[in-house]
């Protein structure tokens, strides 16, 4: 029977099945690596904003706690953001003429709520709790980072589900007494692996359950 296929076919074949698997392997990758890219999760990327509004100057260098701005924290899903009003209890008398603070004066001139843009943020069908995790002992620099030191706010962690996995797997990591929650640059005492073993009882944490999916998504 006459050969169908010259000698060199199966060579052939193995360099086509060989290039395909490594394109396929090169996609993978690269897929990968985007998801987790800057350029997607918006890690370290100022967001433009109404009023250039500096953590650094107000966290920073002034002392603002962030309940002063953020009075939901504590006891809501959303930690909320400052009614003009709250802003106005000091620029009425501070600043209360400069240029960049114009969109707050007319905010309070004309009673329309200042539009800022949202830094960090989860999809719709996550649902995130605040206070829960301020009540366990988990730090706003946890999740916002170092804010007292950014001229403006940006993304400091993915908040991926892998991220966030990361933590309800293994909490210890990064609890700290409650007390401490709103203090920046807090550094742990030496005995910290006990605090927080028992913190984990005393606060109720549960990571056996923590992964469940009803957690974050109802």
């Amino acid at each position: 029977m006459p050969q169908v296929f010259p000698r060199s076919a199966d060579g052939i074949a193995r360099f086509v099945l060989g290039g395909l698997l490594a394109v396929f392997v090169l996609i993978t990758v690269m897929g990968t690596a985007f998801l987790r890219s800057t350029f997607l999760t918006g890690v370290g990327q100022a967001v433009a904003q109404p009023v250039p509004f500096s953590h650094k100057h107000h966290v920073g260098q002034l002392g603002l706690d962030c309940r002063y701005c953020h009075n939901g924290v504590e006891t809501s899903s959303a930690a909320g953001l400052p009614a003009t009003e709250v802003c106005m209890t000091c620029h009425s008398q501070l600043f209360t003429n400069a240029a960049m603070l114009a969109p707050v004066r007319a905010s309070l001139a004309s009673g329309t709520p200042l539009h800022w843009q949202r830094v960090n943020s989860v999809p719709d069908f996550v649902y995130f709790n605040h206070a829960i995790h301020v009540d366990k002992g988990v730090a706003c620099e946890t999740c916002h980072g170092e804010v007292d030191e950014m001229p403006l706010m940006a993304r400091a962690e993915p908040l991926s589900m892998e991220w966030c996995l990361g933590c309800h797997r293994d909490p210890g990591p990064n609890l700290r007494p409650p007390q401490d929650v709103f203090r920046m640059h807090w550094k742990p005492p030496s005995d910290i692996a006990d605090i927080r073993r028992r913190l984990i009882t005393m606060l109720n944490i549960h990571p056996e359950t923590m992964t469940d999916c009803y957690v974050c998504h109802r």
